[in-house]
């Protein structure tokens, strides 16, 4: 695709902010736009150290990815449950419902992508042996966060990248492939976190 753009954002370049609820450290990837609020989009790292209550963000729709530690049960106000217990599990739920945080050995990281009601959004985590495809139309934007290994990005303009470990890609009309730098015989697969933005109105 012409006009293609592809954003690296160093896991080292994140910065640190308290939660808005004061419990907590998140570390923030990138926002949209870049200062203020309200935000259209925001991808961040939480840490979580202490069971309790999230912070109410009622007009956002939320992505949460376990990143590190042994798990994490979300308890809702409607009474419903949602328990990541593993390194890349995936949990949607909207950030109006109020939710409590309960830790079930101790401290996580978890990755967060929170995106305006007002916009579309669809995420999935994929695990990849050698390589997997990756694209955004016009008028989408393509997130790829690598949860537990680095690999290449090659996209069809020629650029090619090494995305580490929690660093995040943000492609915008363009297509392109991500591609193991391990061995194939290597034990495992690679996992990353995909979400791909629709905008009513472009960004």
């Amino acid at each position: 695709m012409q006009n293609s753009k592809l954003q690296i954002i160093r896991r080292a370049s994140f910065k640190a902010t308290p939660w808005k609820n004061g419990g907590g450290i998140t570390h923030e990837a990138i926002r949209v736009p870049a200062t203020g609020d309200p935000f259209r989009w925001r991808v961040s790292v939480a840490d979580i150290d202490a069971s309790g209550p999230f912070s109410e963000f009622v007009e956002y729709n939320r992505k949460m990815v376990l990143l590190k530690g042994a798990g994490i049960e979300l308890r809702f106000a409607d009474g419903v449950h949602k328990t990541l217990r593993k390194v890349g599990e995936l949990v949607e739920f909207d950030g109006a419902l109020a939710a409590h945080c309960e830790l079930l050995k101790g401290p996580c990281v978890d990755l967060n992508l929170m995106v305006s009601k007002a916009d579309g959004v669809s995420v999935r985590v994929e695990r990849f042996v050698e390589s997997l495809a990756v694209s955004a139309a016009r008028n989408e934007t393509t997130l790829v966060f690598a949860i537990d290994r680095r690999f290449k990005l090659e996209i069809t303009t020629g650029k090619a990248v090494t995305i580490e470990p929690w660093d995040l890609a943000v492609l915008s009309q363009g297509s392109g492939h991500l591609r193991r730098l391990e061995s194939p015989n290597a034990f495992g697969s690679t996992s990353v976190f995909l979400a791909t933005l629709k905008f009513v109105s472009g960004e």
